[in-house]
């Protein structure tokens, strides 16, 4: 969380820090779909939530999963009009005579004096607090984590949006070693190995001890900046005993500091004497002199890059890709392929929002357009497959209309990849003998002709996350089993892939409770199960996608030799 002065300063003027909040009671103000996710931080982080529910008169506006947490016991649920003069200072704990600890408030916008009275009372006694989409009357803010063991990170943007802030923690996580808890577990218990025997040995040399940890180390410092002493040059042949001794600590520090991240997990006492000639590897120098190639004057080509990860790019895609003068993207087309393209190259990324489809596919066309009348070789790279959904059909009309016939590459589908990625044998003996491509939004956003139930079909519906709330119900009502189970497939072969698993009457709850990640597809199906069985629980989620690690630069160099 971030905690700072009040919301009318600078955003700089913030600190972060990691609240201990074991035991303390949470009161949250008002109810919407993020009540629940906030109850469900609150309760991991181990305190006790109580929810007001100010503006709502029926259960049937409370969300589904708050209401189960209700009947479990986990989270009260007061159903009436909130009281500040009273409910701020009864219903917390004894032993901070009945003050909350911590307040959320998220009322609509159209409560702005009531938003403000509660700050200000807030404000006025200390306690912290936060409002759901104004900053001007909050002391903290949330932060988008990642928990990885003892291992957590934390991104904020100061109430610039959570959703920007999700993004780049997934970026950031995404880059990570996958042994980053191994590392911190590793490094703690060397560190205080160490530690204690230097202790036990230099117990008549204490004051010296304490003041190297202090003034050379930084040990006692929160915050791990380094002391002016840090890099200092020791000399083996000048050290006292005792100084040698105390190396050990400063070898620590220079290692965690130099050594290959992903490799202090097996650090050992035995190493740190060896410290000084660890190298902390070769520099990554990027990507190569950018591919030469004799350019196809005034050509264009419709290139599938596939559902996400480098590794399921086609050779093809990628020799279009490097010699192209103009790369027209998605804007599902993820940064790692994008990073493919040489810095010489002008790239365009479609602005295809809610609302603005059309005429942003309009302004794309026209850029193609001008660019191959300019006699430049056009290379537009569409999310999977163009002829999967990618209007590639449209765009193969458009530009021959004009006297340009595009090449078209085929690009891996997610629609069949992601199935492969999350487990799921699309097609599967004596379970599945039959596959269909869906999608879950129809023209204008209505929904698609509904298809008919097949026990031994495996179904995807691109682009239906969105509109899952309605896709459910009509397909019970055309008579699809509400039991059968079901997989959410996001972000699908890239490091920050999510499986949720579960079934079709618990579709809607799911996607309400775990949120949305785009690019992100439906899996339907017996098959959902044949490799992981079935599960207990309402639904169940899986994070992480790892790949077999490549270099790039290489392939290219192989691709145009």
């Amino acid at each position: 969380m971030s905690v700072g002065a009040p919301a009318d300063l600078h955003p700089r003027n913030t600190m972060l820090v990691s609240w201990n909040c074991s035991g303390e009671v949470h009161l949250l103000i008002g109810v919407s779909a993020l009540t629940y996710t906030r109850v469900q931080s609150i309760l991991t982080n181990g305190a006790t939530p109580i929810v007001i529910t100010q503006l709502i008169d029926s259960d049937d506006k409370i969300p589904h999963n708050l209401l189960v947490l209700e009947q479990e016991g986990s989270v009260q649920i007061l159903r009436r009009q909130v009281d500040i003069g009273k409910d701020l200072f009864t219903l917390g704990r004894d032993e901070v005579r009945g003050v909350v600890d911590k307040v959320y408030v998220n009322l609509p916008t159209t409560e702005e004096e009531l938003k403000r009275a509660i700050f200000k009372e807030c404000q006025s006694n200390r306690i912290p607090i936060n409002t759901t989409e104004s900053v001007e009357y909050s002391t903290f803010t949330m932060l988008s984590t990642h928990t990885d063991g003892d291992f957590q990170l934390g991104v904020t943007t100061s109430g610039k949006g959570c959703k920007l802030a999700s993004r780049i923690k997934r970026e950031i996580v995404s880059q990570l070693p996958k042994n980053i808890n191994e590392i911190c577990q590793s490094v703690g218990a060397l560190r205080l190995k160490i530690q204690e025997e230097d202790r036990q040995k230099l117990s008549k040399f204490k004051e010296e001890y304490e003041r190297f940890l202090r003034e050379e180390l930084g040990e006692h410092e929160d915050d791990a900046v380094q002391s002016s002493k840090f890099n200092n040059f020791v000399s083996e042949f000048n050290m006292t005993e005792t100084q040698k001794k105390l190396q050990r600590s400063r070898w620590l520090s220079q290692v965690v500091e130099y050594y290959p991240l992903s490799k202090l997990a097996d650090i050992s006492i035995d190493d740190i004497s060896s410290a000084y000639s660890i190298s902390s590897g070769d520099a990554h120098t990027g990507y190569e002199t950018p591919l030469s190639s004799k350019q196809i004057k005034g050509s264009i080509s419709l290139v599938g890059s596939g559902p996400g990860s480098v590794s399921l790019l086609t050779i093809g895609a990628l020799q279009e890709i490097s010699s192209a003068d103009l790369v027209l993207a998605d804007k599902l087309v993820p940064q790692q392929v994008l990073d493919l393209i040489p810095i010489k190259t002008e790239k365009f990324i479609a602005r295809k929002f809610p609302g603005n489809a059309e005429a942003a596919q309009e302004e794309l066309l026209s850029l193609g357009l001008q660019a191959l009348k300019l006699g430049k070789k056009v290379v537009r790279l569409k999310q999977g497959d163009p002829y999967i959904f990618g209007r590639g059909g449209e765009e193969y009309i458009f530009f021959a209309k004009h006297g340009f016939v595009p090449t078209v590459l085929p690009g891996i589908t997610s629609a069949l990849s992601s199935t492969v990625s999350s487990q799921i044998p699309a097609t599967q003996r004596d379970v599945a003998d039959q596959v269909l491509i869906c999608t879950g939004t129809g023209r204008r956003g209505v929904l698609p002709n509904i298809p008919e139930f097949v026990e031994t079909r495996t179904t995807v519906f691109l682009m239906s996350l969105h509109r899952i709330q309605d896709l459910v119900p009509a397909l019970i009502a055309k008579g699809w089993d509400p039991k059968v189970p079901a997989a959410i497939v996001e972000r699908s072969s890239c490091p920050d892939q999510r499986v949720t698993r579960t079934r079709l009457e618990d579709l809607v709850d799911a996607v309400e409770a775990i949120g949305s990640r785009p690019p992100g597809l439906l899996v339907i199906g017996r098959a959902c199960e044949v490799l992981t069985g079935p599960i207990e629980e309402r639904w169940r989620v899986q994070e992480g996608y790892e790949t077999e690690d490549f270099q790039v630069s290489d392939l290219l160099k192989t691709v145009t030799a």
